[in-house]
């Protein structure tokens, strides 16, 4: 069944499969511009952040805890935080997969910035 897909005019059409696709592909993209949702090139919502300028002397249970803290408990499913293995020490950056493309880009407001690390460091946390 192919749905009614308004065309430029106003006027109703039927439209092909492919047009209807496109159609919705275009009207979820707006949603998120207006949101202001951050989305891949094909218009995909991102949910994966990379945290950069971490404190290399932070461990990945500091890095949880501080992302409970925030607000984030039980709003992510992945954490990568990569050491290096011979000094034992971060490598200041990290990857947070968040359930909601809207928990994402709160993650992004909430620690963009972010300088109050619970040990000493002149870093500023950037989230991309």
């Amino acid at each position: 069944m192919m749905a009614t897909v308004s065309s430029s005019s106003g006027v109703g059409s039927r439209g092909s499969p492919a047009d209807e696709l496109v159609c919705l592909q275009h009207v979820e993209v707006e949603a998120r511009r207006k949101t202001g949702a951050h989305a891949d090139s094909e218009g995909t919502p991102r949910t994966t952040v990379m945290l950069r300028n971490l404190p290399n002397n932070y461990s990945r249970d500091m890095l949880l805890e501080l992302i409970e803290r925030e607000g984030f408990a039980g709003r992510f499913d992945f954490l990568y935080f990569p050491i290096d293995f011979r000094t034992r020490a971060a490598v200041g950056y990290a990857f947070l997969n968040l359930c909601t493309p809207e928990d994402a880009e709160a993650f992004r407001h909430r620690l963009g910035g972010f300088s109050r690390w619970c040990l000493p460091s002149s870093k500023v946390c950037s989230v991309a």
